[in-house]
């Protein structure tokens, strides 16, 4: 099965803050809105991405009404409705409109499963990274999230 995702800037920078954006290779294609990638300009383009193969995309951000959302947000979103594509994002208000509008979801936990999944970690490792998102990223997860996620692991 071919899987292609559509980031959002937060799995880009919280699995670059964790030393795992090579877990995105677990997609067949990674695409980023431009919009996102300006986003992530800004702050410095997270070591290791240069490393992945993926696609700049144009996304129409006013496809997208949300005063929640940012325009990185709106963006990816926009692009995955029209396509049959996953959306990789870990915020939650992009979670709730994606589900509104039918589109799958992953966060980086996800992107992680997915990485254990498909070979690209032992189990071990992928709970250690799970956990690792909590304590050393500048993403807000619970604990109760994080044990959901190795769950799914030992599930798979």
């Amino acid at each position: 099965m071919r899987l292609a995702a559509v980031s959002d800037a937060g799995p880009l920078i919280h699995l670059a803050e964790i030393d795992s954006l090579e877990l995105l290779s677990a997609f067949d294609k990674l695409l980023i809105p431009e919009t996102v990638y300006e986003e992530i300009e800004k702050g410095g383009v997270p070591d290791g991405l240069s490393d992945l193969s993926y696609e700049l995309v144009e996304a129409d951000v006013e496809k997208v009404e949300s005063k929640e959302l940012d325009a990185g947000e709106r963006a990816a979103l926009a692009f995955t409705t029209e396509r049959a594509v996953v959306l990789l994002t870990d915020d939650l208000a992009a979670r709730e409109a994606a589900a509104d509008a039918g589109v799958e979801v992953r966060g980086s936990i996800g992107v992680i499963a997915l990485g254990y999944g498909r070979g690209l970690l032992h189990r071990d490792e992928a709970a250690w990274r799970m956990r690792a998102l909590q304590r050393e990223t500048s993403l807000f997860v619970t604990e109760a999230v994080v044990e959901r996620g190795i769950k799914t692991l030992d599930e798979m």
